[in-house]
């Protein structure tokens, strides 16, 4: 049996994809020797970038074998400034958009995506916008639709960034896009023409094996956002929830959200639906 490589192991390189609007930034954890050669692609959060994936990238592709691929959205970390507001449909547009442009500049065929929180959702929509090429979908933290728990978070999260400081460590990430990245996440979702918005147009299209990861006391969304996402889509799907763990479980809990991955990744739902 071939083992997994160690993190000391692992190489990352950094690259550039073009997009109409500019450019985005790229980067690619590689293991010496791949037990497969279907990548996973990381979507990040609504403040995130690939410097805030931290040390997760480089484990993941210890413990999978994998090659890892995360980039800067539009007007995130390095990656170009995005001139205006987000459309109301951008969840789901990001396939069509930035996750289109990394797939096709790298020549990455089949894939496997991770997506955390919003980014969750995005990977939903890229996995219904690309079903043949989608081998496995692992959500973590995702928001399904806008329920109260994510909009009282979300009140907290404004009156926490009115604090100088806290706006100073998100420019240490976004440069000075650091005011135009809160507003897209709190203006967005606060917005009272995205209340109605859900997952529900893409949940249908998703095929592929899917394992929704939540923690239980997670700030800005309950359990009723993998519930729905396991029971919507209509491949096999497993749901694993975290209890005494909240928004960020590949921070909080690293270890178990590895092993849970890997697991998930070495041993593809036989069809069942378990977990659901």
């Amino acid at each position: 049996m071939v083992m997994p490589p160690t993190v000391q192991h692992i190489t990352a390189q950094d690259q550039w994809v073009s997009v109409p609007q500019g450019s985005l930034r790229v980067r690619v954890w590689s293991p010496p020797a791949r037990l497969s050669q279907v990548p996973i692609i990381l979507l990040h959060d609504s403040l995130g970038s690939i410097v805030l994936w931290r040390d997760f990238p480089a484990a993941l592709c210890a413990a999978t074998g994998r090659q890892v691929i995360a980039y800067d959205r539009l007007g995130f970390g390095q990656s170009s400034p995005h001139w205006g507001k987000l459309p109301l449909d951008f969840v789901l547009q990001e396939a069509e958009g930035s996750f289109a442009a990394v797939r096709q500049q790298l020549g990455v065929g089949r894939f496997v995506l991770f997506g955390h929180s919003v980014g969750g959702g995005m990977a939903v929509g890229c996995a219904a916008r690309f079903p043949e090429a989608c081998e496995a979908l692992i959500t973590e933290s995702a928001q399904a639709f806008v329920e109260d728990r994510t909009i009282q978070g979300l009140e907290q999260a404004k009156v926490f960034f009115g604090d100088a400081e806290q706006m100073a460590r998100l420019h240490k990430y976004h440069g000075d896009k650091a005011a135009w990245v809160l507003d897209a996440w709190i203006g967005s979702w606060l917005h009272p023409a995205f209340a109605d918005w859900s997952l529900a147009p893409a949940l249908p299209l998703v095929a592929c094996p899917v394992l929704a990861i939540h923690g239980v006391d997670d700030e800005y969304g309950s359990p009723r956002h993998p519930q729905q996402i396991v029971q919507q889509v209509v491949g096999p799907a497993q749901l694993a929830l975290m209890p005494e763990t909240q928004h960020v479980p590949h921070r909080e809990r690293p270890a178990q959200v590895l092993a849970l991955v890997a697991d998930f990744l070495r041993e593809p739902l036989d069809g069942r639906g378990a977990g659901r």
